[in-house]
């Protein structure tokens, strides 16, 4: 069993490491455009691995995708992170080229593969990789969602002084300022959410999940790494184990929720071909209109992508 991370930068780097200790595959492969980079870290990491115990074997590579092939799984971070000057459009138009350079050759040498997609803007990138793939949209999937929700929830566990581990949320919509908390489905083992914390505080809290990414960048001056690798790990292992979890993730929807041809943040069911199921949540009419705003901006956005005419 074989799981190829492409771009071993921050996030990249911590998704492979996560993966290692969880033990769940034969071979990692990293992979990086830099030379000797993929190649440096794979090997730091795997000499943790008589420290930690774990058996799953770290190879670096340096632009070689042959090392990918028959992956079962393969996760895509690379791309540029948005620099001052730049326009979204800039952005989406220098990252598309990139995640569709790297999903040609993904596809090419694990044509049966599935693929995560961590590149960011996150929604439009998936989209591009779909696209190139050319696959069942079943088998390229966003990670957004899981990301998002943990950040709800661990401001939930830091709010209510309890532990995250009992505490279930659902985040749908877009990655970015319009995303949709769901308070009506937030728990906190079992009991809602709302007989627990005033509703200014929830609302502080669902506010402050929507600009999470920002107050990383604020505070470190760059992208998280920590959370996001972790979320990515955690998709990979639902997919390579067939847990059929639940998860928010970003997908591709067919009339779901009323969007069509469109990839956006929805909870789904993961497993061994990938997305199983899209699970339909009973939306009040306040919670549809929120989530047919956050299409709205998604659509907005790959409206640019679709304009490149790369495809």
């Amino acid at each position: 069993m074989k799981v190829t991370v492409v771009g071993a930068g921050n996030v990249g780097a911590t998704c492979a490491d996560v993966l290692a200790h969880k033990d769940i595959a034969n071979e990692i492969v990293l992979l990086d455009i830099k030379e000797n980079f993929a190649e440096g870290k794979a090997l730091d990491m795997w000499q943790t691995a008589p420290i930690d115990l774990y058996d799953s074997r770290l190879i670096g590579s340096t632009s070689d995708y042959s090392k990918t092939a028959n992956s079962e799984v393969v996760v895509i971070t690379s791309g540029l992170p948005r620099k001052p000057g730049m326009s979204r459009d800039d952005l989406i138009q220098t990252n598309a080229k990139i995640v569709k350079e790297v999903t040609e050759q993904v596809i090419k040498y694990s044509p049966q593969a599935k693929i995560v997609v961590v590149s960011n803007p996150l929604d439009v990138m998936t989209y591009t990789a779909y696209l190139t793939a050319k696959i069942d949209s079943k088998r390229v999937i966003g990670m957004a969602g899981i990301l998002d929700t943990a950040r709800y929830r661990a401001f939930l566990a830091t709010e209510l002084n309890c532990s995250p581990k009992d505490i279930q949320a659902v985040l749908m919509g877009g990655h970015g300022d319009t995303m949709v908390p769901l308070p009506r489905y937030t728990t906190v083992s079992g009991i809602p959410v709302t007989e627990l914390i005033a509703k200014d505080k929830l609302q502080a809290i669902i506010e402050r999940t929507k600009s999470g990414g920002g107050e990383i960048v604020n505070l470190l001056g760059t992208s998280a790494w920590y959370a996001p690798g972790a979320a990515a790990a955690q998709m990979v292992e639902a997919i390579i184990r067939d847990q059929k979890r639940i998860y928010p993730c970003c997908a591709w929807l067919t009339g779901q929720y009323g969007i069509k041809d469109l990839y956006l943040g929805v909870p789904v069911k993961l497993g061994k071909n990938g997305i199983e199921e899209i699970i339909e949540l009973k939306l009040n009419a306040e919670e549809m209109e929120l989530l047919q705003n956050s299409a709205k901006s998604v659509r907005e956005v790959a409206e640019v992508l679709d304009k490149m005419n790369l495809f």
